[in-house]
């Protein structure tokens, strides 16, 4: 694999030569850019030593010119590590005045930040407005670590272990990429993601909060290992990274039926992700709806199941997976969705547990199988998440492999 491991200034800066050497170690080739402030923290010598290439610091030198352009395109991935609060500002208002954010924009592989940082820091609104917004661009994010940290506080804001950060771009890459198998080439893949709107009025909806970050990891991940996926995509500001993902997108459960309906009969695996409205409003006003009285009621409609549906046309041979978010009872009401939704398996996720279901970056699952059984899995990355989910269908789909 192919790295471009981006240094800004930290403290957290001497990670970068561990990093550096995990990843030479086992043969991957890094270069190694670093931002001026970083140089300050660890020297560029170091990290040309243990990378095997000249560091990057600047644009041009008296020598000649770093071509960003030339940078970009060469790397499997670019890890910025650590990202600081102003690289991340930087990265996430497009502005360009280091070799690291000139990358960042000519960049076409996946992207990643691991953020180094103080507790209050962390936590500023502007902040985390700056890491949503890299979020809606692609960019992937490593938790932070919770911690003592270098002002003496303890709480989040330390940058994720080296080992760590290898694995959490190997999960999100599809594993080591000079050793990966593709387990799903040839195969065809549908995932839905993200929430449905069904609407009032022109200006008013029934929705949820879900912001199809879970189903996009899926397709992701499908994606990478080699199936051809295509993504309905309910009203989200998210999107996939990878641009060979087919993404339709809706706005309506009906819609959303509707786009499932033409591509399921063609393929061989669908992941129903999506938070699907149960039920709409019966009626659909024209105009605005004025305010008349004090209370206002509105007669709902059962929308489609699109998981029953897809359930009842399944071939043999097909996998459908189902998800089921639940508060209490969980795994009886999962179950039940299992069984007569006709699914080879169902993601559960609980809102009891917190970092869990809608609106996290990371969640807590378990697979429920046909056969009774369960496996239950710890709090992670919904991108580690994905991994699990899709190395279940890969299971499923070569059972004697």
């Amino acid at each position: 694999m192919r790295v471009l491991l981006g240094v800004s200034g930290s403290i957290a800066a001497y990670k970068a030569a561990l990093l550096t050497r995990l990843w030479v170690k086992r043969g991957d080739e890094v270069r190694v850019l670093m931002t001026d402030a970083a140089t300050d923290f660890i020297s560029p010598l170091t990290l040309s030593t243990l990378s095997k290439h000249p560091v990057h610091s600047e644009v041009s030198t008296e020598s000649g010119w770093n071509n960003h352009v030339e940078l970009g395109l060469w790397a499997d991935a670019l890890v910025i590590a650590p990202a600081t609060a102003n690289t991340l500002a930087k990265l996430a208002n497009g502005l360009c005045d280091n070799i690291l954010s000139a990358v960042y924009l000519s960049a076409r592989c996946p992207v990643f930040v691991a953020p180094a940082m103080d507790l209050d820091m962390w936590q500023h609104p502007a902040t985390r407005d700056n890491l949503q917004r890299l979020q809606t661009h692609g960019v992937r994010l490593i938790p932070v670590g919770h911690g003592e940290l270098a002002s003496g506080l303890v709480g989040d804001g330390r940058m994720a272990e080296p080992e760590d950060i290898v694995t959490f771009v190997d999960q999100a890459l599809g594993g080591h990429q000079q050793a990966e198998k593709k387990a799903l080439t040839g195969k065809k893949a549908l995932v839905t993601a993200g929430p449905t709107h069904e609407a009032l009025d022109p200006v008013r909806f029934l929705g949820n909060s879900s912001t199809g970050k879970m189903g996009i990891a899926l397709a992701e991940r499908l994606a990478r290992q080699g199936a051809e996926v295509t993504l309905v995509l309910g009203p989200t500001h998210l999107r996939p990274a990878n641009t060979a993902i087919r993404v339709e997108r809706v706005e309506s459960a009906e819609q959303m039926h509707r786009a499932c309906a033409v591509v399921f009969p063609h393929c061989d695996i669908a992941v129903l992700a999506a938070a699907v409205a149960d039920y709409k409003p019966k009626n659909y006003s024209e105009t605005k709806i004025k305010k008349k009285s004090d209370d206002l009621f509105i007669e709902l409609a059962k929308t489609i199941d699109i998981a029953a549906t897809l359930g009842r046309e399944k071939r043999p041979g097909q996998i459908l997976v189902g998800f089921a978010l639940e508060t209490n009872d969980e795994v009886q009401h999962a179950r039940k969705k299992l069984q007569k939704k006709n699914l080879d398996f169902i993601v559960l996720n609980s809102l009891r547990d917190p970092g869990a279901g809608i609106g996290h970056d990371t969640n807590k699952i378990s697979i429920l199988r046909r056969d009774g059984s369960q496996t239950d899995f710890d709090l992670k990355d919904k991108t580690a998440v994905a991994a699990d989910i899709v190395e279940e269908i890969i299971r499923q789909a070569n059972p004697n492999a």
